[in-house]
């Protein structure tokens, strides 16, 4: 499985940016995809998660900004951002769950820079 992300890129704080993650390869074992984000110097941190069906799970700092979405047809994630803030800035990395691999599945991640 890869995961391939796009849509990072520089802000302005309010604004907004959607990322994108498509999984390719044998994608019939995954299950949970997840956003997480790492800034520098500050451990990786997960900022949500959506299952195949059921409930989203959002860090709390992003709740009520960030939506996380999914097409299961294809196997990819969404997570629109919007109210952008100076420490949404990170490398955001696309996570997959896959039951059949046996572990989680990364994406080379993607940069989000949000200036004031």
């Amino acid at each position: 499985v890869q995961l391939v992300e796009s849509g990072g890129g520089l802000a302005q704080v309010g604004g907004s940016l959607r990322l994108s993650c498509a999984a390719t390869g044998t994608i019939q074992g995954i299950r949970d995809m997840s956003w997480y984000r790492q800034a520098p110097g500050k451990q990786r941190e997960v900022v949500a998660t959506i299952p195949p069906r059921g409930t989203t799970n959002y860090l709390d700092s992003v709740k009520g900004r960030f939506i996380i979405s999914r097409d299961n047809a294809k196997t990819t994630v969404y997570l629109e951002m919007n109210d952008l803030k100076p420490e949404d800035t990170a490398i955001y990395y696309c996570n997959a769950d896959d039951v059949y691999y046996g572990g989680r599945h990364w994406g080379t991640g993607t940069q989000v820079i949000v200036s004031s």
